[in-house]
């Protein structure tokens, strides 16, 4: 069966983030981190992989990742949700909430 072309979403993009920290120790990771990780989770097509216009030197579904945090205020987001917690610059962590959302998706 041939792979789609379609982009990913950023609620699937959040899915697997919040799967990322959960297999992380004490649920905690770099942005580094998950988006190293993010390939060995979920596929990406070549639109995933196109270039961001306005992000240099990334790809689109990186920028995707990196919303998350931007859109930290909209309904849904992992964030405004309570799911995920801001650390410090570039760290993330589940929160408990985060890790019943996780068990529930499994």
């Amino acid at each position: 069966m041939p792979m789609s072309s379609a982009r990913i979403e950023e609620t699937d993009i959040a899915r697997v983030v919040l799967t990322i920290l959960a297999d992380q120790p004490n649920g905690r990771a770099t942005v580094k981190t998950i988006r190293g990780e993010l390939p060995n989770y979920i596929y990406l097509s070549s639109s995933d992989k196109a270039g961001s216009l306005t992000r240099a030197r990334e790809e689109l579904w990186e920028q995707q990742v990196r919303n998350l945090k931007s859109h930290d205020k909209t309904p849904g987001n992992v964030f405004a949700e309570g799911y995920v917690r801001w650390v410090r610059r570039g760290v993330w962590e589940l929160t408990e909430a985060g890790w019943a959302r996780v068990k529930f998706l499994a």
